[in-house]
């Protein structure tokens, strides 16, 4: 999931030339529907089937190390998957891509079986942001994991907060053999993620690897709600028409919009109440409002209180990445340890630039809700 800086379509070689296609972003094909389903329903199956792949790997996992693995979180349309696009560019990293969806649970297999296969022409995707995509795009599915082994990870009702003695030694097994599959199958020495609930989750990443980078995305509120708003349309409309999108985004563990939008709990049981009210009554801005205020005052507060996250994260502000792009990036990538950065630098920072395709257009009325809800944490992050 791209994310909202416009950005020109990338020259990655593809194999086939762009094209324009007139069929539906959120038309997910029948056959892949199909398959995506058995893996869901069979979960336990592939959680099985990914075991075997570890043990007949066992011993090059072995030799294979985890160093300083990188995570980009933060709420969707802050600019976290243009990170992640950027952070897995980066010769020395690997990371999920568009063609493995649905086999996520065995990464080194199915990397062996699509080999061969030449990439799609590129695409529009589905937030019509003019960001094209093909099946070697990076792609938001480490999420499919933790769903595996937290069930109620997307639960509203709960506090999705994982803390350092989460998980078990059967999912930090499975975890950590998951992503030595994935530098594997790329000949990769590092490993890059981005996944919007890890925002819940910093602890417990922490406590697997202590060396973990994290880049934490942050934008204004007034502009990020309004993008926010822009994509629950979108996808409401797009899933209305296209039930298969829908189940796709469950499967997948893409909660931030559509028809089965769910907020982070991060503990504050009153707030996300507040927050499901107000959507449920139709009042958007408010509840994304209060949505944007519970997640980055959380964000603030622990960054604060915790000099172990604080010394992992590097806030990457929207506007700066807009209006700076070089020296933003420079600075991401560097606090991320990936050496020989430059090129990346210089392949993104002159095609990045402010959205130009909508304007926010609140009313008085509107932006007196923003900045009431707003206030607290805008103020904590400079805004």
């Amino acid at each position: 999931m791209h994310d909202d800086l416009a950005k020109r379509p990338s020259k990655r070689r593809t194999g086939a030339q762009q094209t324009v296609s007139t069929e539906s972003p959120f038309e997910v094909p029948f056959v892949l529907h199909g398959l995506g389903g058995l893996v869901h329903r069979w979960r336990s199956l592939w959680l099985e089937l990914g075991r075997l792949e570890t043990s007949t790997l066992a011993r090059e996992l072995r030799a294979t190390s985890i160093h300083a693995p990188i995570y980009v979180c933060g709420l969707a349309r802050s600019g976290s998957t243009l990170l992640h696009e950027i952070v897995s560019s980066h010769p020395a990293v690997a990371t999920h891509r568009v063609k493995d969806y649905p086999l996520v649970f065995t990464p080194f297999w199915q990397r062996r079986a699509t080999r061969n296969l030449r990439p799609q022409a590129p695409v529009e995707r589905a937030h019509q942001d003019g960001m094209m995509i093909t099946t070697e795009s990076p792609d938001a599915l480490e999420e499919m994991v933790w769903m595996a082994f937290f069930p109620r990870c997307h639960d509203p009702s709960v506090s999705n907060v994982l803390g350092p003695g989460a998980g078990g030694a059967a999912f930090r097994l499975f975890y950590t053999s998951h992503i030595k599959k994935l530098l594997l199958a790329e000949g990769a020495t590092r490993y890059a993620a981005k996944d919007n609930y890890h925002v819940a989750r910093l602890g417990c990443l922490l406590r697997l690897f202590p060396d973990a980078r994290f880049l934490l995305p942050v934008r204004a509120p007034a502009d990020h709600i309004a993008s926010l708003m822009r994509q629950q349309r979108l996808f409401v409309q797009g899933e209305r028409k296209h039930p298969r999108a829908l189940a796709f985004m469950r499967r997948t563990g893409h909660f931030e919009f559509g028809l089965d939008r769910r907020p982070i709990h991060l503990g504050d049981d009153d707030r996300v109440r507040r927050i499901r009210r107000a959507w449920a009554a139709g009042d958007e801005v408010r509840g994304l409002a209060i949505y944007w205020d519970m997640v980055y005052r959380y964000l603030a507060r622990l960054l604060a209180a915790d000099a172990t996250v604080r010394t992992a994260a590097f806030v990457v502000r929207f506007e700066s990445l807009c209006d700076s792009p070089r020296a933003t990036l420079r600075a991401a990538l560097e606090h991320c340890r990936l050496p020989d950065s430059e090129r990346v630098v210089e392949q993104y920072a002159a095609r990045i630039r402010r959205p130009s395709y909508y304007t926010a257009g609140f009313s008085a009325r509107e932006m007196d809700v923003i900045r009431e809800e707003t206030a607290a944490a805008a103020g904590l992050w400079g805004y």
